[in-house]
């Protein structure tokens, strides 16, 4: 009988980080991936949709009682000014104990991580149960045809995860310091006011969109949200624009646009907070004259894993691998977690965040090993 080798997550973050799958391009990391996972005994499905490449996988039987799912991303975002990195951003060059690399940390590593630990789960202790992965090409895009993509198909083809483990960059300062149970909800709000345009001088003969503007910005900002509530911090409001397109410094213009960003707790809803943005916009209309409008994208609304079993089990994975007890925070952006809670129950939890998006982004090699320890002793645990 062959001796069992285990297999390298950092040879394959490094295969990985050298295919330049910036959204939406797949950039061969997928295939690479399809290929690994079909080698080990997975059945795999492309799961492609609106110029999106996805990846389902599967070890054991459709529909087994216990499902242990995984989710994370290929797609990286943009290098940025490639003059200001100090090594190829698709090199995955090695420098005192480092990788470099887009993608290194968010999440490429972390992608590897499981995929090392499940192989060699499936292999050398086969589970009474189904192990699956879903894998997206569209998460630091519109994230329309990626994450909703795959559990649209799911649900089409019998597939079902009972819980699910996202890998997403989790830790602030020190791998184990943190996991997520849920997220903040997010959305942007546009908001247009129409004037009559005038002289400068004669301000009475017109109708001052950016005065209006700058009143219902007010009217937000004065007006505290919330105050946070058990497993939230307050909600936040950030006003991100506000402008008319005006040359002339002697003219009133006609109109003029603003954009607010909310990240809200689960105090509120997306329709809550559009019809307190409306509202606000309503009585500044009646008070200056100037017709306000105000549209909103929802990005996702907030959602909580109650701390219970599951996030228990991957605190004790955690804490045996790192020696911290993560916290359990609903900190942070969004994330395709997002989308499955409304799948299954969902705990979040991977590498330090801290270089993510920036130029020179980089993963600890032995943050590599040590993710697939914690991933591989949660395997173990779930199925034990």
């Amino acid at each position: 009988m062959p001796k069992f080798t285990p297999f390298d997550p950092v040879t394959l973050t490094a295969e990985l980080i050298r295919c330049p799958s910036v959204t939406p391009e797949e950039g061969g990391a997928l295939v690479l991936l399809e290929r690994i996972l079909t080698g080990a005994g997975f059945e795999c499905h492309r799961v492609d949709r609106g110029g999106v490449c996805n990846l389902f996988a599967r070890w054991g039987v459709r529909g087994a009682n216990k499902t242990f799912g995984f989710n994370g991303h290929s797609d990286v975002v943009p290098v940025g000014d490639l003059a200001t990195w100090t090594q190829d951003p698709f090199g995955a060059a090695v420098v005192d104990g480092w990788m470099y690399g887009r993608g290194a940390v968010d999440m490429k590593s972390g992608v590897s991580a499981f995929v090392a630990a499940a192989v060699d789960f499936v292999q050398t202790t086969p589970p009474d149960g189904a192990v699956i992965l879903t894998i997206t090409g569209d998460e630091e895009g519109p994230s329309v045809d990626g994450t909703l993509a795959l559990l649209d198909w799911m649900a089409g083809a019998g597939e079902r995860m009972t819980h699910c483990l996202v890998g997403e960059p989790t830790c602030p300062n020190t791998l184990g310091d943190m996991m997520k149970i849920g997220r903040r909800g997010s959305l942007t709000g546009y908001i247009s006011a129409r004037g009559v345009q005038g002289h400068s001088a004669y301000p009475h003969r017109a109708r001052n969109p950016m005065s209006a503007l700058v009143r219902f910005l007010a009217r937000l900002e004065a007006e505290p949200l919330d105050a946070g509530t058990a497993h939230f911090d307050a909600s936040t409001l950030a006003i991100t624009t506000i402008d008319c397109g005006n040359p002339a410094t002697n003219v009133i213009p006609a109109k003029g646009v603003a954009t607010v960003n909310i990240r809200f707790n689960d105090v509120h809803s997306g329709d809550s907070l559009t019809t307190w943005l409306q509202d606000h916009a309503a009585a500044v209309a009646v008070e200056t004259g100037v017709d306000m409008t105000v549209r909103v994208v929802v990005s996702g609304e907030s959602f909580l894993t109650p701390p219970g079993a599951f996030s228990a089990m991957i605190s004790r994975a955690v804490a045996a691998e790192t020696g911290l007890v993560p916290e359990a925070s609903t900190s942070g952006g969004t994330s395709d977690a997002r989308f499955i809670k409304e799948h299954c129950p969902v705990v979040e939890f991977g590498l330090v965040g801290r270089s993510m998006h920036q130029v020179d982004e980089r993963v600890e090699v032995v943050q590599i090993e040590a993710l697939k320890a914690i991933y591989g002793r949660v395997l173990r645990e779930y199925f034990a």
